[in-house]
């Protein structure tokens, strides 16, 4: 595409191995970021992860770690780093820089207990729908410049009445079928669970990661069957 020497110059002179002192201010203002994760088969899942300013924690240079609150269950990025730590991170500023940071590393899970232990000062939020269940520490290994050439300049809105449903389980409050979904979900097949999806094992299969979160980390366990899809694909319409 004849963009080799604008990319040498672009990382020669934008790609750090760490975060300099104004990396880590920007990223500790942040109130959300975008998660990218893969499997070990390298497909993809790309997320949002939202919180109070200072929810993503600078812990030194090298090192960033965010609290994984309760969501829909599915926990796809949990799995995904489990099988592989490679993750990325961007945090757009649509405030006050429009500008973005991009943040790439290897990723590991830890239990809270844990986190809480060896990092001292990370505190305990109040609000039941923010109560770290594990920890994902990042280890940097790229940081650069997401430029403000296309992002948008936005405002910030007063929350009204009683704010963000934090920890809600009310379904139309969480959007409900905001995209019309289940309408279309019996043209997709039959969703089919994969063998351990009966309550029990579930809770089996949560408490055995969370076990070796606090062993070791989450170093990914190659012995799992592979994951070969939610879906029926030979189902007719």
């Amino acid at each position: 595409m004849g963009s080799t020497g604008r990319a040498d110059r672009f990382y020669a002179d934008q790609v750090l191995d760490r975060l300099n002192a104004r990396m880590r201010e920007f990223a500790a203002e942040q109130e959300m970021f975008f998660l990218a994760t893969a499997d070990r088969h390298g497909e993809c899942d790309n997320t949002f992860r939202a919180g109070p300013v200072g929810f993503l924690h600078v812990l030194d240079d090298r090192t960033l770690a965010y609290p994984e609150y309760r969501g829909n269950g599915v926990h796809a990025s949990l799995g995904n780093i489990e099988e592989n730590p490679h993750v990325g991170l961007l945090m757009v500023d649509f405030l006050r820089h429009r500008i973005g940071l991009h943040v790439n590393g290897r990723a590991r899970i830890v239990a809270d207990e844990e986190m809480r232990r060896t990092r001292h000062g990370l505190g305990t939020d109040p609000v039941p729908g923010r109560r770290s269940l594990v920890w994902v520490e990042v280890t940097v290994e790229e940081a650069y410049i997401h430029c403000a050439k296309h992002i948008p300049h936005l405002q910030k809105v007063p929350a009204g009445g009683a704010g963000r449903p934090w920890g809600t389980d009310d379904a139309k409050r969480k959007g409900g079928d905001f995209f019309g979904a289940a309408a279309d979900a019996p043209r997709r097949g039959p969703f089919l669970p994969p063998p351990r999806a009966d309550a029990a094992t579930w809770r089996a299969e949560a408490a055995r990661l969370l076990a070796r979160a606090e062993r070791h980390g989450g170093d990914a366990d190659t012995r799992s069957p592979a994951f070969s899809g939610w879906f029926s694909r030979t189902s007719a319409v």
